[in-house]
This record gives structure tokens, sequence and C-alpha cells, in this order.
């Protein structure tokens, strides 16, 4: 699928650009570039030390910004196939600084949309959350609309052969930021922090996004945004299963975070389709692709009238002893209670 072919990688240097490129390396020896752009000159020189250029001579390292275009299309000069993973993340501080949030998630969205109408890319898959779903705070609300950039894309593409396309996961484990890292350094101090004694949230490993960005690029029409099968988690049951003799200190929610995170209301569901190990929420403006084409194509059924997809209502749930195997298997391996 990659070999021959320029791919290049949005916020190339977060936790998911490091795995994405480490997967791309295992899987396709062939694969002609992989262009890490970001802003970080330090993250590029860390990954330039695990992969040396004599050994790695496909490597390219582009200093640079989502916010501006013309250095985006520079990047994107012979680019195959575009993975948008550069965002402002954390759900307080896009509170806090709503415009910085605003012109990297959107603006930025959309000066990758541009860029590859420009340059002739064939695939493009961004990335998304699912905060996104029904939104309360500015991060999901960004999201949201790069979701619905991307999607109405495929609109005005014309003649050119480019699809573009979403996925929307919930919690990667581990990843920079998130709750099993934060508990992880709170343990010694005796005392863990929770927001809510009720809170649940999806939960997803690093290399199973990566496989289901790996599945969108293979499968996609255009304009559906692609969301997994994954199970949830209890906020308390990480606790217990990451320290369960630490006092447990409830704080509040913090600004903008829901209780339960959702990936599908109910009013989406009357656009999504079931491909058995994924569900797609198709596009509701298309002149491309009729939904009966889409069901054709990705051999999958509607999803019952009424589903929905919530972290609180899952029927699949990760269990303490759960959570400690996966979290030596994808955080920590030499992890112990």
């Amino acid at each position: 699928m990659l070999n021959h072919k320029t791919v290049l990688i949005t916020g190339g240097t977060g936790s998911f650009g490091k795995q994405f490129i480490q997967t791309i390396l295992e899987r396709y020896q062939d694969v002609k570039k992989i262009i890490i752009y970001s802003r970080d000159e330090l993250k590029q020189f860390e990954i330039r030390q695990k992969y040396p250029v004599n050994a790695f001579p496909q490597l390219r390292f582009f200093i640079g910004d989502v916010r501006d275009r013309n250095r985006m299309i520079q990047a994107c000069e012979g680019v195959d196939v575009i993975i948008h993973a550069a965002a402002i993340k954390q759900v307080d501080t896009a509170e806090y600084n709503p415009t910085e949030c605003i012109r990297t998630n959107i603006d930025g969205a959309e000066n990758v949309i541009q860029a590859a109408l420009h340059c002739g890319v064939r695939d493009v898959v961004a990335l998304s959350t699912d905060k996104a779903c029904a939104p309360i705070n500015l991060y999901g609300a960004t999201k949201l609309a790069s979701d619905k950039l991307f999607a109405a894309a495929n609109n005005i593409r014309g003649s050119k052969d480019i699809r573009f396309s979403v996925v929307r996961y919930g919690n990667v484990m581990g990843s920079r930021g998130s709750v099993i890292p934060f508990f992880m350094s709170k343990k010694k101090e005796g005392i863990l922090p929770i927001t809510h004694e009720e809170m649940t949230r999806f939960n997803i490993s690093l290399q199973d996004g990566v496989n289901m960005v790996m599945y969108a690029l293979q499968h996609h029409l255009g304009g559906e945004i692609f969301i997994p099968k994954i199970p949830s988690y209890k906020i308390l049951d990480i606790a217990h299963a990451i320290a369960p003799e630490c006092e447990i200190q409830v704080v509040g929610i913090r600004p903008g975070e829901k209780l339960h995170e959702e990936m599908i209301t109910d009013t989406d569901s009357l656009h999504t389709i079931d491909l058995g190990r994924y569900y797609a929420i198709l596009p509701s403006v298309s002149y491309t692709y009729t939904e009966d084409e889409y069901v054709k194509h990705h051999k999958a059924v509607k999803v019952p009238f009424g589903f929905k997809y919530n972290s609180y209502t899952n029927t699949e749930w990760e269990t303490i002893e759960g959570l400690r195997k996966l979290i030596v298997e994808h955080v920590d391996p030499n992890f112990t209670v």
C-alpha cells in the first residue's frame, strides 16, 4: 500500500507520529520517503538519533507549522499520502487560549487540504477525537470543524484523484498528557487526584490507532469518519490498577471536560454504517457517492435506528487486571503494582 510512495505526517514528532513511522518502516521496506513535518526541532533531532540518515535515507525532516500554507505546499510537493496528526490537544489549554487552538486545528486543517489539492496528493487521512462528537469544549469544537472540512473537501476535488477521510478514536493509552502516565507519576506521592468518581473513557492503544489509519488508507472512498470498536474504562479502575494503595482525592471536573465521552450520537447513527471492526459516519452532504455506494464499497450494513456509542453505555469494559497487563504491554514493561 505504501511501497514506492511518499508519505507526509504533520505533527510527526508526537506520540502517534513516532509509532506511525516505526510501523511504516517495519511493514514497507520500499517506502519512497517519509516526511516528518513539525514545529519542534529538538524532537526531530531525537528521532534522527533513533533513525540515523545512513541507515534510514528515506526519512526527511521539515520544520514547519500547519498554520503556514506556503510551507505546507512546499512540504507536500511530490507527496502521495498525508496523515494529519498536528493539533493543539489539551482541553484546558484550548479553553484558555481559544484563538491559538482555532488557528492550528481549523486554519491548519484548511491549509493541509489546500496543499493536498494543489500538489496532487492521492490520499489524506486526518486524526480526530471523541471530543469532536457533540462537543462541549473548544478543542472538541475545533476538531469537529476540522472533521467537517476534511469530509467536505471531497466535494471540491473536481477531476483530481484524491480522497479525504477522518479517523476518530478515544484516549490513547500512555500518550503524552494522558491519565495513565499522570497517575504513574503521582503514585509516589500517595495521593491520586480524580476529577470525578463516575468518569469513563474509551481506551485504545497507540498501535491500534495506527492500524486504524492504515485501514482507512486502504479502504476509504472519501468523506468517512472511521470509528473503532473499543472498550471503555472507569477512571477509578485506572487508579486502582496503578496504585491500589493510594488515597483517592476528588478534585472536580476540569473546564470543558465531559463526564463520559461519545463517538457516535443517535443523530449521527442515521448516517452510520457498521464495517465489522469499525463504524463509519458517512458525510451528511456528498456529491461524490451515495449512501448505497458507501455501503456496497465497504460491504457494510447500516446501524439500527437510535444507535449511539458512548463510553458509559458501552458493552465492552476493561478490568483492573486487564488494565495492568495493557500498561505493561503498551506503556511501561517494568510496571508492577
